[in-house]
């Protein structure tokens, strides 16, 4: 009998061996979602995001030379209005009147939670996981349209000087005179090749407001918001998560948001091992 056992146990194993060597060690092909483009991970400069003090008095955030784990893929421009449109006919995204009058322009007036919901119905769509960038991600992929948000050093003893400093330098930069938002490209495509980073609508990021300490040579988080998000465009802005018009909500240094939009990256999953094949599996260790 034992023998029988043996053998039936090397006939199931060189049935199933090739199959399941398949299933554990080969991805899937997949390729990149439409409309989005997948950038190599690189070296880059990044000004933390947050509220930083040491003292008791602001400071600007470290800035630090970061590298992404792995290959960013990111959407070439923003979502637009017609795109946004689909997830509110499946009923799973809020109506908003901009994105039904401006069909093939970047949707705008959209919350975080309105960009979440938006993410989560294309990941259910497309079988793909689709999220908001992080802040991190959001710069590196901005490149040189990403701007270094450290503020003018006035006057050491009075923080206020250096926001006002930085307001009065934002105004007098040439602005475009419509602020509604513009067709896809109108603000110019970067050296990553992606559209419109820094144009009129800014983008919600993943990435909570922070406060930190510096005192003592070390960095210490002191409070995490995630109600207020960092969102990105001309210059980096914090938004609480609900607000939909920018000049309501906003609270940073300089002149607020024209509108808020966003772009999603894209995550594709790892293969998954079903319980049956780890069960076979166990079985051929077995034998």
């Amino acid at each position: 009998m034992l023998i029988v056992m043996k053998v039936k146990a090397a006939m199931l194993a060189g049935a199933l061996a090739a199959p399941i060597v398949a299933t554990l060690c080969t991805p899937t092909p997949q390729s990149e979602p439409d409309g989005a483009l997948r950038l190599k991970s690189t070296s880059f400069s990044y000004r933390a995001a947050g509220d930083f003090s040491r003292h008791g008095r602001p400071v600007e955030g470290p800035l630090r030379e970061l590298r992404l784990p792995a290959d960013l893929v990111v959407m070439k421009r923003q979502v637009t209005g017609a795109e946004y449109q689909r997830c509110v006919d499946d009923g799973v995204c809020l109506r908003i009147g901009v994105a039904a009058r401006s069909p093939d322009l970047p949707v705008v007036g959209v919350s975080w939670h309105d960009a979440t919901a938006y993410a989560a119905w294309l990941t259910r769509k497309t079988g793909i996981t689709h999220r908001l960038p992080t802040d991190q991600e959001w710069t590196f992929a901005a490149a040189e349209k990403a701007r270094d948000e450290a503020m003018p050093l006035v006057d050491p003893t009075d923080p206020a000087q250096a926001w006002i400093a930085r307001y009065e330098a934002e105004s007098a930069r040439a602005r475009p005179a419509e602020v509604a938002a513009q067709p896809g490209g109108t603000f110019g495509t970067n050296s990553n090749g992606l559209d419109d980073l820094a144009g009129n609508v800014w983008e919600w990021t993943n990435s909570c407001f922070i406060r930190v300490s510096m005192d003592g040579g070390q960095e210490k988080i002191t409070n995490t918001n995630c109600g207020v998000r960092v969102v990105q465009g001309a210059h980096r802005s914090y938004m609480t998560d609900f607000i939909r018009d920018p000049r309501s909500g906003g609270c940073a240094a300089g002149v607020p948001p024209a509108n808020l939009g966003f772009r999603l990256v894209a995550e594709h999953s790892q293969p998954v091992v079903t319980v049956a094949a780890r069960s076979i599996a166990k079985l051929l260790r077995r034998t």
